[in-house]
């Protein structure tokens, strides 16, 4: 290389990759920044969480498609964009910087090296800078600061657990929630208004047209499952060593639900355009609760599989959606659902059609009751049992009282009679 030609240093080929904002599915046109997990000039690894996006489907974090430094990110945390969307950038000459550069030809001057960013460049004032007492620099959110001046409160006091001390929307709930438990005062409280996510104002606006669309009936039926609570603790070890997943009340519910699904298929059909369409197959919803809303993963082709598979399906696309880590048409596409509000202690729950299906069936607590139990010669006993409550909702445009209780009825004789192989 002749003296006259600088030699090619790491710095200059180092390029800029575009972050896009992707598409989860073929309906889907935008999605909603919900979390960065990384700061400008924060190096990030392949195929390593970036951010965290919300769409009508699902909640799903997205890995970066190269490593480097995060060199800008250009939407904010709450901003809803349509997909392909350049959302933020990795590399380029702010990453360069940060590479060291390679020994200069002698009598050439070294390059000046720019710092890397500190802080997010970003079109809208998602993260804010604000000098406090002693010196100290307070960094938060607008929501924060909002929830700061809702409740008057010097977010001075509030220590931050986020990135250089950022203050997050946990840190001023979790210090307003202990406000007033020691001998210091509280300030003043007044009521948290809070903006909804994106997931809870799509749940919210589904609510409101399911109810305003479908004229809702619940059956409820209560359900001896002794027989297959005392099958559970038997083989529950030995499937699992055999099977590698727990076993749990959710397979054997779903199983009798798609057997009853089957001999009823009105159950299981939609009304669509003024005409009832009879779904061929059964695609099973399995309604999740996350910490920030509810989401409702789909067992497709349910029918089809054994008990073993059903279990494993229902098993890993909770663990997922729970992970964020759910494709977008796994959360689609179903034509019944069931919704174990049971875990929470209920007798049983009153549920809302997930559109646009014709029914949902809702799962209460197991608990052991005394009942009268009567032999084969009509003989009446007192018994402990393990009984648990089941309410199907139903559209009642397609779905006539007779058919939801022969549903009903049919789920009933099948758990309380079980006779099916587990695996």
């Amino acid at each position: 290389m002749s003296r006259g030609c600088p030699r090619i240093t790491e710095r200059m080929i180092v390029m800029a990759t575009n972050v896009i904002m992707p598409q989860m599915g073929e309906s889907i046109f935008e999605g909603t920044i919900t979390k960065w997990h990384k700061k400008v000039g924060e190096r990030v690894e392949k195929d390593e969480p970036l951010f965290e996006i919300s769409t009508d489907k699902v909640d799903v974090e997205i890995p970066a498609p190269v490593a480097g430094l995060l060199t800008e990110i250009k939407v904010a945390e709450g901003a809803t964009v349509e997909i392909n969307t350049v959302v933020a950038v990795i590399g380029g000459a702010a990453s360069a910087a940060a590479v060291p550069v390679a020994a200069n030809p002698a009598g050439q001057a070294a390059p000046t090296i720019a710092q890397p960013v500190s802080e997010p460049s970003l079109s809208s004032p998602a993260i804010h800078a604000a000098s406090a007492g002693a010196g100290r620099r307070l960094r938060s959110s607008p929501l924060v600061r909002r929830i700061a001046k809702d409740n008057h409160l010097d977010l001075g006091q509030v220590a931050g657990t986020g990135s250089d001390g950022r203050i997050t929307k946990d840190d001023v709930l979790r210090f307003l929630s202990h406000a007033g438990t020691d001998s210091t005062p509280a300030p003043p409280q007044v009521p948290q208004v809070l903006p909804l996510s994106r997931m809870r104002s799509i749940i919210a606006q589904r609510m409101v047209d399911s109810l305003a669309i479908s004229p809702h009936v619940h059956d409820v039926f209560k359900i001896d499952m002794t027989r297959i609570v005392r099958l559970r603790e038997r083989e529950k070890a030995g499937f699992e060593q055999r099977n590698g997943i727990k076993l749990t009340y959710m397979p054997f519910i779903a199983a009798a639900a798609i057997e009853a699904l089957r001999k009823f298929p009105i159950v299981n059909a939609s009304l669509i355009d003024g005409s009832i369409h009879y779904h061929p197959r059964i695609h099973l919803g399995i309604a999740v609760a996350l910490e920030w809303g509810l989401i409702v993963p789909v067992v497709k082709n349910a029918a089809e599989r054994s008990f073993v598979d059903l279990a494993r399906s229902i098993a890993d696309l909770a663990e997922r959606a729970r992970a964020k880590k759910l494709k977008p048409d796994e959360a689609s596409g179903s034509t019944f659902t069931l919704t174990n509000s049971g875990i929470f202690g209920d007798e049983f729950g009153m549920p809302i059609i997930n559109q646009p299906e014709s029914a949902i069936m809702a799962i209460g607590a197991l608990k052991k009751e005394v009942v009268v139990v009567t032999d084969a010669e009509g003989n009446d006993s007192i018994a402990i049992r393990s009984m648990q409550h089941f309410c199907l909702a139903y559209d009642h445009r397609t779905i006539d009282g007779a058919d939801g209780g022969k549903f009903m009825a049919h789920l009933k004789k099948t758990l309380e009679s079980w006779n099916r192989e587990i695996g």
